[in-house]
């Protein structure tokens, strides 16, 4: 079977005012569909078709197809990022709240990293947060790359191209994602990715 566009795990209207409807109507049906259409086409060209998504990036990295990697990277980031939010916001709880406090000495610093990272991150891209051998960090990834197949597992990302918060907040990325870090994060699912024995993989 193909890979399909997974639904949003919210209504559409769910993240407002941060991000409207509009936007996640474009974002989610034009672009992550546009992704999940052209990831479809190259894994037929590839000889993969009903691959899992996580392998169709594996196969393209390793063939050096940057077109087919950037396409299935794409889409799993988006499939990721619409789990990391949530409209009921809240605080991390447990083991990941004790990690955070650990590692960045308070979600405050956390979410000023974030924030600065993001904010200073040239062009287009993702920032994360991530864990790896028991200690949690701050990452970026540029473009269309991936933290989808190991190495530092991604807990929650937050997308920084600008098609993520053009319609809501025009240029001025740092309006949005001080909007998405102050009460959109998903903590719950950062906490199962946290627990988890591996990462995250794309559904369907």
């Amino acid at each position: 079977m193909p890979l399909k566009l997974i639904p949003l795990p919210y209504p559409d209207d769910a993240l407002a005012p941060a991000i409207s409807a509009d936007t996640l109507r474009t974002h989610h049906g034009k672009h992550h569909k546009a992704y999940v259409t052209k990831t479809n086409a190259a894994a037929e060209k590839l000889g993969l078709a009903g691959a899992t998504l996580e392998e169709i990036i594996a196969a393209a990295q390793r063939k050096g197809d940057k077109a087919a990697y950037d396409n299935a990277a794409q889409a799993w980031n988006h499939g990721f990022y619409w789990h990391s939010l949530s409209p009921r916001g809240g605080k991390p709880k447990g083991a990941l709240a004790d990690a955070i406090a650990s590692n960045f000495g308070s979600l405050q610093a956390l979410t000023d990293e974030l924030q600065a990272r993001g904010e200073k991150h040239f062009a287009s891209g993702w920032v994360w947060l991530t864990a790896s051998a028991g200690k949690l960090s701050v990452e970026e990834t540029h473009d269309g790359d991936t933290l989808a197949l190991g190495g530092k597992k991604p807990l929650l990302t937050v997308d920084l191209w600008e098609h993520a918060y053009y319609l809501d907040h025009k240029n001025e990325r740092p309006k949005y994602l001080k909007a998405v870090l102050g009460k959109l994060l998903n903590w719950e699912f950062a906490a199962k990715n946290l627990a988890a024995a591996g990462t995250w993989k794309y559904p369907g």
